[in-house]
């Protein structure tokens, strides 16, 4: 049987199983806040984030003197194993969703950190007498800056994972726009034709689309980098020595090895959350740009056969409990759901940081349970997309090189000679009988045939030059049969 220990707060005293580290505010936080069902735990850089945040204190604490160096020491070493042990992420039940402006998540790594101090020692748990969760590891601190400071730190290294898998979508699409930089098809504006381009420009624009997303989110978490810590309650920085605030935050930065520095005005940054609404905007500007990306794959392999067909996506499963032998696009789909998650989190966020009042914003658990969500979902989404979708992508050439053959959008590279009004007759003309483009000109007499056939032909279409610029080097073997097949079409 499990034995266990009593430990006591301002509202009385509880027994806590020996086996946690965790104590007595853990406990009573767990009791009273069953709500989203999941624990700080689920959330590692959170926990990282807090583990950086204490270490530094204690490194500072010690230097002026505020806790005595071997009980710093200890804390310090606590940090460290909180930092590199896994296993211990099950000692933070606490859910992310609170009340308290994240006091909860405060005291929770406090007990923690006491308790894996008492342990390096060797004396029993509890012993607050000699690690206290207040007076040693929360020293020089409040739940206002540590907190805060914790979770920003948490939403950078969260974020930059994000940005690895970004790279990496980027780098699928950048091979697939190479494989198919000489794939002729039609491009469309307003979902009807517009003017030829290629498959592979058109994938080497999605992953444009990524990396700018690489850039933006990394300017925008650089704001995070700027912490309140050493302002304590409300940013005042009352109960700390003197010169603490200099010191801890450079330490800070030691710690984590990120350009961490102190906020101006540590009163106004206590109470403003304006860092994590920006990032949490550039986490809703890659949702509308990648829930595009899916929608383009869901239009461009719309089908089989009565859709535009231009795109197979690989078939992972049956697509109907009735219809046999359908195959949905099930991966752009869910991603898809994924984006309009994230947007929905934003708005959260936004409402969250509405509801600042005074010297404090007290909706920060829900602005870092958002944050976080955000982040895994948009990292699963981003690796399902590119390992089960972008990698077995495949292109239905034929499909795509009668569309721009039997186009009438291809009038648009004969008004430079013909004029705008006889472009309207053609294109008319065209698409009512169903005919060439070609075939109108030369019937109604506005070009002979070696000058429409001039403006029309193959290596014109494809603009390979501007192909491989966009998209990088395509074998030449490649290059050339897909260039001879358009010819070949374009003859007959």
């Amino acid at each position: 049987m499990s034995t266990t220990r009593t430990e006591h707060d301002l509202l009385g005293s509880r027994e806590v199983p020996d086996d946690r580290c965790w104590g007595i505010h853990t406990l009573r936080a767990v009791e009273n806040f069953p709500i989203s069902g999941t624990p700080v735990g689920a959330l590692p850089a959170l926990v990282r984030g807090m583990a950086q945040v204490k270490k530094a204190a204690a490194l500072a604490n010690e230097r002026l003197g505020a806790v005595p160096p071997d009980v710093a020491q200890d804390v310090v070493a606590a940090c460290d194993r909180l930092l590199a042990e896994e296993a211990l992420l099950a000692q933070f039940p606490v859910d992310v969703l609170q009340g308290g402006a994240g006091t909860s998540v405060n005291m929770n790594v406090n007990e923690v950190l006491a308790n894996l101090a008492l342990d390096r020692r060797g004396v029993p748990r509890g012993r607050y007498d000699v690690v206290d969760p207040h007076a040693h590891v929360n020293a020089s601190q409040s739940t206002n800056d540590a907190y805060a400071t914790g979770l920003r730190l948490g939403a950078y290294a969260a974020v930059a994972e994000l940005r690895d898998e970004l790279r990496l979508l980027a780098t699928a699409l950048d091979v697939r726009a190479r494989e198919f930089a000489a794939v002729l098809k039609m491009g469309r504006t307003q979902l009807q034709e517009a003017v030829p381009m290629t498959v592979g420009q058109e994938l080497a624009a999605f992953a444009v689309l990524m990396r700018e997303e690489v850039t933006h989110l990394a300017t925008q978490t650089r704001l995070l980098l700027e912490v309140n810590l050493g302002g304590t309650a409300i940013g005042t920085g009352v109960n700390t020595p003197p010169g603490y605030r200099d010191a801890v935050v450079p330490l800070l930065a030691e710690v984590t090895g990120l350009p961490v520095v102190p906020a101006a005005n540590p009163i106004e940054a206590t109470s403003d959350t304006g860092a994590i609404v920006a990032v949490h905007s550039a986490l809703k500007r890659l949702a509308l740009k990648l829930g595009k990306i899916c929608n383009d794959l869901r239009l461009l392999s719309s089908g089989p056969r009565a859709g535009l067909g231009e795109l197979a996506l690989p078939a992972l499963q049956a697509g109907s409990s009735i219809m046999p032998g359908k195959v949905n696009p099930v991966i752009p789909e869910v991603v898809n759901q994924v984006c309009f998650k994230v947007r929905g989190n934003d708005l959260t966020v936004e409402a969250a940081a509405d509801a600042a009042q005074l010297q404090l914003n007290v909706m920060e658990p829900v602005m870092a349970q958002c944050l976080f969500e955000s982040v895994r979902l948009l990292g699963a989404g981003l690796r399902v997309l590119r390992e089960r979708c972008i990698v077995g992508l495949e292109v239905h050439e034929d499909v795509c090189r009668a569309g721009v053959l039997g186009s009438p959008g291809l009038v648009t590279l004969l008004t430079p000679v013909i004029g705008h009004a006889a472009g309207d007759r053609v294109a008319a003309a065209s698409a009512a009988a169903g005919r060439p483009v070609r075939d109108v000109v030369l019937e109604l007499g506005l070009m002979d045939a070696d000058a429409v056939d001039a403006l029309l032909a193959p290596e014109r279409l494809l603009d390979l030059a501007h192909a491989v610029r966009a998209c990088g080097d395509r074998p030449a073997a490649a290059a050339g049969r897909t260039t001879g097949a358009v010819a070949e079409g374009v003859a007959r």
